[in-house]
């Protein structure tokens, strides 16, 4: 990524492949009016994976527009594209899939800012080390690091250039002061969490939207066990939001 600037805040922002038409707008408004934004803010990198990508997980996504439009609008504006290829649940057989492969061939190779990858398994990210060394690679919040220990064991992984802890982490400011400034400036944080905060389902949930990842759009996952013919769904009928099994 570009240097960061000091006292300014980067928002990264959501829908990378979902939202093409949104930033196709707010892009241009946002370099060319800066009058109309603050001036501590700027935008750190727009994320996202496609929604029948088996690299991607806990997140749904539903976005599918031309992986081609996207790299060269986040180019034309200097952003920084992040796939976010954090399932949980990956083999070794699932490394060789076609289409992550090409997403990662296509944004490895950015002029000016670099791209990056967020993830979760160290699978994976091993292999995209060796394969596609052009990235940096974030540590997922989908990880739920809630232990501060472990959070700090995390941002002090020379693999990662920036770590997003639980979200239950934000506030524990008397911790977070021990911090050395390098390690402050690989850290950051999941505004806007929908989640409550007592929660002790989250990790259950992100991995359930890891499993439901489908395989060129067949019925059914290799990430569920063999011959599993459920699928899994955010929305019952009745519209209420929760994570249930049908089939």
């Amino acid at each position: 990524m570009n240097q960061l600037k000091k006292n300014t805040a980067y928002y990264h922002l959501p829908g990378l492949f979902e939202f093409y038409e949104l930033y196709r707008v707010f892009l241009p408004l946002f370099r060319e009016h800066r009058e109309y934004f603050y001036d501590w803010c700027e935008i750190g990198s727009v994320y996202g994976a496609p929604s029948d990508c088996i690299w991607g997980g806990g997140r749904t996504s539903f976005g599918d527009h031309d992986p081609q439009e996207i790299f060269a609008l986040m180019q034309e504006y200097g952003i920084s594209a992040r796939l976010t290829f954090s399932n949980s649940l990956l083999g070794q057989e699932h490394l060789w899939d076609k289409k992550c492969n090409h997403l990662c061939t296509l944004f490895e190779k950015s002029e000016g800012v670099r791209n990056g990858v967020i993830l979760y398994s160290d699978l994976l990210l091993e292999y995209l080390r060796k394969n596609y060394p052009g990235f940096y690679f974030v540590s997922s919040t989908t990880k739920v690091l809630t232990d501060f220990e472990q959070f700090v064991r995390e941002v002090n992984r020379e693999e990662f250039l920036y770590v997003v802890p639980d979200f239950r982490l934000n506030k524990v400011f008397d911790k977070l002061s021990t911090l050395t400034g390098a390690q402050k400036d690989k850290v950051e944080f999941l505004c806007n969490e929908c989640c409550w905060f007592g929660c002790g389902d989250r990790k259950i949930c992100y991995e359930a939207v890891s499993r439901k990842k489908p395989w060129r759009k067949w019925f059914g996952s290799p990430l569920c066990s063999s011959g599993c013919r459920e699928w899994l769904s955010f929305f019952e009928g009745n519209g209420k939001s929760r994570v249930y099994w049908s089939g």
